[in-house]
């Protein structure tokens, strides 16, 4: 891609705001949690054709083929709870998983809370980072990585806290995917359902990433920051994004957890 094509995206999407394309960078989140700490405005967007420190979920390490991967990381400024951030990551996948469906042909489907599949083979996923003062929020980043080409490897798993959907089993959407057109797509629907009046938002998320769950009606194992591990059906997602496991022990509500899919 160019910032060009990036600007393009950005008005498909009717949205105004800067964009910062870099060739090689360490990870367009960091440069993009700078920019917002600098008060960059709503939407501005980072994309990149390499990273060389992509990163993961819980300390693990993204990587990715240069030239071969959508690699971006956009600054948005919710007047929400938070405790409710969760649910923009669950919004951020599950719109990433309806455009690439459409545009690549390919059944995608989100994992809780960040990953996106075809099959069990890993193509994407979501990192959000935020920052806030006392109860608000000061900005989020929303940074999403989507192979059209399969690297050798997506994510480094963390050593103690290994994935069963393993992250070497990797593939791409294909060569052929419209970057601009799979962008503005992305950005267009993101945008007009975080637009949502506050009340209607965490319905409309609930009922977009039920429909491409990958983790609902699966056993998991949940393993806390505590240490106590729970293991149950994912049954649902609560209004604050929470996974909802249904135990030997009643319902359990998990936040950061760390999600094994069993079966």
């Amino acid at each position: 891609m160019t910032a060009t094509e990036l600007e393009r995206a950005l008005h498909l999407a009717d949205l105004s705001a800067p964009a910062h394309w870099h060739e090689v960078i360490g990870s367009t989140n960091a440069v993009a949690t700078a920019l917002a700490d600098e008060g960059a405005p709503e939407w501005t967007l980072v994309g990149a054709g390499h990273q060389t420190a992509g990163r993961g979920r819980l300390g693990r390490t993204w990587l990715d083929r240069p030239g071969g991967s959508l690699m971006t990381s956009i600054v948005v400024r919710p007047a929400m709870a938070i405790e409710d951030l969760g649910l923009l990551t669950l919004l951020a996948g599950a719109v990433w998983a309806e455009v690439a469906t459409e545009l690549s042909g390919l059944e995608v489907r989100c994992t809780w809370p960040n990953d996106l599949l075809v099959g069990e083979a890993k193509v994407g996923g979501v990192l959000a980072e935020s920052s806030v003062t006392g109860d608000q929020v000061d900005w989020v980043v929303i940074g999403s990585g989507l192979n059209l080409l399969a690297p050798d490897a997506l994510e480094a798993p963390a050593p103690e806290a290994p994935d069963s959907l393993d992250a070497r089993k990797a593939r791409g959407l294909g060569a052929e995917v419209d970057r601009v057109a799979l962008l503005g797509g992305f950005l267009s629907r993101f945008a007009s359902a975080y637009r949502a009046p506050a009340a209607e938002l965490a319905t409309e998320v609930i009922g977009r990433w039920s429909e491409r769950s990958y983790t609902l009606g699966r056993i998991v194992a949940a393993v806390g920051t505590d240490g106590v591990r729970r293991e149950g059906i994912a049954v649902a997602v609560d209004a604050s994004g929470r996974l909802v496991l249904e135990t030997a022990d009643g319902h359990a509500a998990v936040a950061s957890d760390e999600v094994r899919h069993l079966r």
